[in-house]
């Protein structure tokens, strides 16, 4: 039999860890603060850069009004995108063969053709089509539409882009929805419901988890896509704007800045938005404890520690 002293019964001594030294980390940061500082000075001293004429031209309402412009063919290509990949991804899902075989040709079609080749395309569809004939074959027509008549750039642009990112949209649903367990489905069908049923009310609400971080990054990559509208041509976008004004004054270098600017501006706030939306997605999956969680495991460990 053994008998516990006090100093058997006492708390080890903590153990002090010492970090390691590191110097190439900091060796590393000097060299690439250096850098900056150059490029920065260099750029400041330089005269070819005018940044009399940034300045001048960075709160310009022609530049501004092109940053609406922008923001509006954005939003309506998403709403597009996302409506009709959705639709795509499910289709593809479906077992329906005929539904399969025809998402998989619409992907294959816009994501192996360049998005600036379907613009042109788009802005050569009044030479395609002449008239548009709505009604029945060989019976009676409905409406017509005179193509080559519309002013319809805008538009145009919104179709282009829209179609084009639905295809990248449909891969991202349908990785969401492949994510939801098998169980979940088996569940549905189990209560009575039919496969349109399961997709609409359970998998969907549980794939969005994981198919609206992603979006973000769609969202902002469209941002700067709609750059390339002036293949349609559409030249009322932030970059046409400012291609419009250089091609004045033949100043390209301080005018590319200025779009530069406010397409950093523009994307640094969808940045913001999109990481409070994946920290609200991600509710649940973090691994971090909260500080309520820690007291409770610091309270349970001292009832053990006085037992």
């Amino acid at each position: 039999m053994t008998i516990s002293t006090d100093a058997d019964r006492s708390e080890p001594e903590p153990i002090k860890a010492v970090p390691l030294r590191r110097p190439g980390r900091w060796i590393a940061a000097v060299l690439i603060l250096v850098l900056a500082g150059l490029f920065v000075y260099g750029a400041a001293t330089n005269p070819a850069y005018r940044w009399d004429v940034y300045w001048q031209y960075l709160r310009d309402s022609r530049i501004a009004a092109g940053a609406v412009v922008t923001l509006e063919l954005t939003v309506l290509a998403m709403a597009i995108a996302v409506i009709l990949g959705t639709v795509l991804a499910v289709m593809r899902l479906s077992p329906n063969p005929v539904l399969r075989a025809s998402a998989w040709l619409y992907l294959w079609i816009f994501r192996g053709t360049p998005v600036f080749v379907q613009l042109v395309l788009w802005g050569l569809v009044p030479s395609l089509y002449q008239r548009i004939v709505i009604g029945i074959p060989f019976g009676p027509q409905f409406t017509e539409l005179d193509v080559q008549s519309l002013q319809a750039a805008f538009a145009f642009a919104v179709i282009g882009l829209g179609l084009n990112e639905a295809a990248y949209m449909a891969e991202i649903v349908r990785a969401g929805i492949n994510s939801v367990g098998e169980g979940q489905r088996e569940a549905s069908i189990a209560l009575g419901m039919s496969w349109s049923q399961t997709m609409r009310r359970t998998v969907l609400p549980q794939a969005m988890r994981v198919i609206i971080p992603p979006t973000g990054n769609e969202l902002i990559g469209m941002l700067k896509t709609t750059a390339l509208v002036t293949a349609i041509p559409l030249s009322t976008d932030l970059y046409g704007r400012a291609r419009d004004i250089y091609g004045v004054n033949f100043l390209p270098i301080p005018l590319l800045l200025v779009t530069a600017t406010w397409y950093l501006a523009i994307t640094s706030v969808l940045m913001v938005g999109q990481y409070y939306l994946e920290r609200y997605y991600s509710k649940g999956l973090s691994r971090q404890l909260t500080a309520g969680q820690l007291r409770e495991l610091a309270e349970a460990e001292n009832v053990e520690r006085a037992k």
